[in-house]
């Protein structure tokens, strides 16, 4: 059965508010309790551990010790980087263009890397971004749930790559093999689990009730009303993940590990970049670091894992190391995050002021003779920030 064409006519300027329920008391400690945990983490991080192993004037000393070559070759990796995970939000949501991506990608980031639960509100940055240019509820949701699995997979397959890497330079720890033991066993899980979701009725009815209780959160705090189809049913879903996956499986694969593969890099880059070389930090202990603490941030607990990656990666980089190769680790670890994780804030900033002021820098007026996104339909002309679009019917 389809339902009925419906017309998005509110603004992301006017917000509508949801209506108070009794829950919002418990929920309101929730957010307390996080953003505390939050301070919390991050004073300890910078406040006192970072500070124990190396001061800060030290670390700054190192990082103005870089010569212009070495910072080009920074801002060439780190932009590489980026650039990839634009390309991997078009493998799944083909769609959009390259630079619609990238303004998706910042906005959201900056959103998740400044705020307490910030993921859930980078999804209603997203959701509004996206739908204002035409992208239905059933595109969105396909891009969602495929990209955030895809990611999770991949973050779960770093451990298993990280045992073999570290086969060409030693013996893998027992640590590291029961770290990868366990990574593979939750990706097993994971991907049984999604296979589920694409053969069973009964499963993806009951995920389609988690994931309206996800994109209502996500609407309300982004003070935007939520689509009506937003989540539907997830039966659609997967007629429509078969399809995607059936005609860009490799691509959304490939573009997804290209963009691991490029982050790890940037750390790369930032650790010879201060000096340390492959005998202090050699490339692969540098890749099981990265993949520990990607592991380690699957769930987030901060922003954008704002002190526990920094404190992880330091951790592993500058086990039983000196203090001058210490010093080294922390201002690579630091410019590693600055690069990856405080950059994207501005950056988005500005992408979000074009969206809202300029948009016609960003997308066309019309997307129209654009090919429909494998298993989705065909996509009409798509409106302005704040214009009204009539969505599309889909299955329920």
């Amino acid at each position: 059965m389809l339902t009925p064409p419906v017309t998005r006519s509110t603004p992301l300027s006017q917000p509508s508010q949801p209506p108070a329920t009794g829950g919002s008391r418990p929920r309101r400690g929730r957010k307390v309790l996080r953003a505390a945990l939050s301070v919390a983490v991050v004073t300890a991080t910078f406040g006192f551990a970072l500070p124990h192993l190396a001061s800060y004037r030290s670390v700054w000393a190192t990082i103005q010790a870089m010569t212009w070559p070495q910072a080009l070759l920074l801002g060439t990796v780190a932009a590489g980087s980026l650039v990839t995970g634009w390309i991997a939000i078009c493998s799944v949501l083909p769609s959009i263009r390259l630079r619609e991506a990238a303004v998706v990608n910042l906005g959201s980031t900056a959103v998740a890397n400044t705020l307490p639960a910030g993921g859930a509100l980078a999804m209603g940055v997203s959701w509004a971004m996206l739908s204002s240019w035409g992208v239905s509820a059933a595109e969105y949701t396909l891009y969602t749930l495929v990209s955030g699995i895809w990611n999770v997979f991949a973050r779960l397959s770093l451990p298993a790559v990280t045992a073999l890497v570290l086969v060409t330079e030693r013996r893998p720890n027992a640590g590291l093999v029961a770290g990868a033991a366990v990574g593979l066993a939750l990706l097993a899980t994971l991907a049984s689990g999604f296979g589920l979701l694409l053969r069973s009725k009964s499963v993806a009815l009951r995920a389609d009730r988690g994931l309206r209780a996800a994109v209502g959160l996500a609407c309300r705090l982004a003070r935007r009303p939520p689509p009506s189809r937003a989540a539907g049913s997830l039966l659609g879903f997967r007629d429509r993940a078969a399809a995607l996956l059936a005609a860009r499986g490799w691509r959304i694969s490939a573009a997804t590990a290209a963009s691991q593969v490029a982050l790890w890099l940037v750390l790369l880059a930032c650790l010879r970049g201060t000096g340390l070389s492959q005998a202090e930090v050699s490339w692969q202990t540098s890749f099981a670091a990265f993949a520990f603490v990607r592991l380690l941030t699957v769930l987030p607990v901060t922003p954008g894992g704002l002190g526990i990656t920094e404190l992880g990666l330091v951790g592993v980089l500058a086990a039983g190391a000196d203090h001058r190769v210490t010093v080294q680790v922390i201002a690579a670890v630091l410019l590693y995050r600055a690069l990856t994780y405080l950059l994207p804030i501005p950056l988005g900033a500005a992408a979000g002021l074009a969206w809202q002021h300029a948009p016609a820098l960003i997308h066309r007026s019309s997307i129209a003779g654009r090919p429909a996104p494998p298993g989705g339909p065909a996509q009409p002309a798509a409106p302005g920030p704040g214009q009204a679009a009539e969505a599309d019917p889909v299955p329920r």
